[in-house]
């Protein structure tokens, strides 16, 4: 629970009484997945350590990165589909070695009277809604060679490196196209200086 006071830093005894309580830690390994498309929703995970890629997944498994969650945020759209009792619009999985703060969904609608856990969901609610126009803005406005070099940082700073051990295909599959595509922006990348290529690994130079 040390974790979880450090990442959120609520301040409210009885919330942190009840947090203390409900709360179960779970930990996954990397690139183990905490949330499948049309999984029910029974908990709100709540990132202490390590972090999350969500991605958007559709009925034949198209895929399209959207952002990453660090510690003390949470999945607003997890939040989203408990209220309405919707099944997971998202996948979500684990970028590195993970510690979550598993929170029943039943718990959390008695907790909307403490002002704390109302304003830490409404500002989570509040960035992940601008992560989610900025990934729109490079998908409508922007060539795709924009929206790859934002998805190569966004995996590295995830992973607090600025080298990323990953196929083609597998950046690909997440920015839903193809990967000879990728491969010919990644060679015109590193031609103008901003990555180095390797075997299997990228290296983000600017």
């Amino acid at each position: 629970m040390k974790d979880f006071l450090q990442a959120i830093q609520f301040t409210d005894a009885k919330l942190l009484q009840e947090i203390e309580h409900f709360a179960n830690i779970k930990h996954l390994q990397k690139d183990n997945v905490l949330i499948h498309v049309g999984d029910s929703i029974l908990f709100i995970p709540i990132v202490l350590k390590g972090s999350i890629r969500i991605i958007r997944e559709n009925e034949d498994g198209s895929e399209v990165f959207l952002y990453h969650l660090y510690p003390g945020q949470t999945c607003a759209m997890s939040i989203t589909c408990c209220q309405v009792l919707q099944k997971s619009m998202i996948k979500a999985i684990a970028e590195d070695d993970l510690t979550l703060a598993m929170i029943p969904v039943e718990q959390t609608a008695d907790w909307q009277k403490y002002p704390e856990w109302k304003a830490y969901v409404n500002r989570n609610y509040q960035e992940r809604f601008a992560e989610l126009l900025h990934v729109i803005d490079l998908i409508a406005f922007n060539h795709m060679d924009k929206q790859l070099l934002h998805y190569l940082k966004e995996r590295c700073k995830a992973l607090h490196t600025t080298h990323l051990e990953i196929t083609h295909q597998e950046i690909a599959i997440e920015l839903h196209t193809q990967r000879e595509a990728i491969s010919r922006l990644l060679r015109t990348m590193e031609q103008k200086g901003y990555v180095k290529l390797g075997r299997n690994m990228i290296t983000i130079l600017d």
